[in-house]
């Protein structure tokens, strides 16, 4: 029986039976070496040896205020989006004296093993992921030794972590109802990866919106991009080689929008007169742009502020449900949308 107990997850309780000692003193031990005579000390590390005890539980038990420094990992840090989002991460954490340290997904390979290394040695106590990938691979058991973990902007069921986020369903379905009201029939969509769960919501939406209007679904107007500029051009020159090139135009993103504004103009087309656009996200740009886009606007500060204080919660000992923390969306009506001529 002995070897199984070592291959079960040890407790505290068994390190204090295997040294003869209570488990007050075994945490003092560990958490507080200095407070425990030299023989105590050696007989509860060699009992953590025995019995295969985990300090990675211990260090999550424990109040945990040793680095006082969060992760935030971002799918893309050359994506404006997350600006706002960070910020407002940033602000609720310096408020209670933590520090933020940015990790980008995009660019990174080799740091995987870093960003692992960093969670399991404790150098950072929590995480607020803005993609939906986890920066490394892990078993759920795995996930359960690491600091506490809250995703923003995304959400991924199947990591069951505490969530905040708009319903980009609904969002998506509003955003394409405004173009059938405009008279839009021909309403093509530029989408996101397949890879990420919002853009699933916002296709979604836009299938749905489009079903609710009677319209067909075809499959030649929706064209995938990954977020970039470069992206929704290409989406858009492909769109208008098309028999029926569309008249509307709902794309996931408003960088991927603003391409494809740039796109139209070199193209000869007018926006809103030949083509009506509408973006999603509501970047800083998209009133900049002109036309100034029509959007979705997230409340990215928000977003970012909901997750820390999620984070927080979880740092201060409090359980957190793993739901979602649905924010509200709002439909920006700008130029770039008009009624069809």
């Amino acid at each position: 029986m002995e070897h199984n107990k070592e291959t079960a997850a040890a407790t505290m309780k068994d390190v204090a039976e295997r040294a003869g000692v209570s488990t007050a003193t075994v945490s003092r031990a560990l958490m507080n070496p200095e407070k425990v005579s030299a023989a105590t000390r050696q007989k509860v590390e060699q009992a953590v040896i025995d019995v295969g005890y985990s300090p990675h539980a211990l260090a999550r038990n424990a109040k945990r205020s040793e680095s006082r420094t969060i992760l935030v990992i971002v799918p893309d840090i050359c994506d404006p989006f997350f600006s706002e989002i960070i910020r407002g991460i940033e602000t609720t954490a310096a408020q209670e004296g933590y520090l933020v340290l940015i990790g980008d997904c995009a660019h990174q390979n080799q740091q995987e093993k870093s960003f692992l290394n960093l969670m399991l040695t404790r150098q950072i106590d929590g995480m607020v992921l803005l993609g939906s990938q986890l920066p490394f691979d892990t078993g759920v058991e795995e996930q359960r030794s690491l600091p506490p973990m809250v995703m923003a902007n995304e959400f991924a069921p199947e990591l069951e972590l505490p969530t905040v986020h708009i319903d980009n369903l609904t969002a998506a379905f509003e955003a394409v109802n405004h173009l059938y009201q405009l008279g839009h029939r021909r309403i093509a969509c530029i989408a996101g990866p397949e890879t990420m769960p919002l853009s699933h919501y916002r296709l979604q939406g836009y299938i749905q919106s489009l079903r609710r209007n009677g319209l067909t679904v075809a499959p030649e107007y929706i064209v995938r991009g990954d977020f970039t500029f470069e992206a929704g051009a290409m989406a858009l020159k492909q769109l208008m080689t098309l028999p029926q090139p569309p008249d509307a135009l709902f794309c996931h993103s408003d960088i991927m929008a603003l391409g494809a504004l740039s796109q139209a103009k070199t193209l000869g087309l007018r926006v809103p007169q030949d083509l009506s656009l509408v973006g999603f996200d509501d970047i800083e740009l998209a009133r900049y742009s002109d036309p100034q886009l029509t959007t979705v606007a997230q409340p990215r500060f928000a977003i970012g502020r909901e997750a820390m204080l999620l984070l927080l919660e979880q740092l201060q000992g409090k359980s957190v449900s793993n739901g979602s923390r649905l924010l509200d969306f709002e439909l920006k009506i700008r130029d770039s949308s008009a009624r069809r001529k």
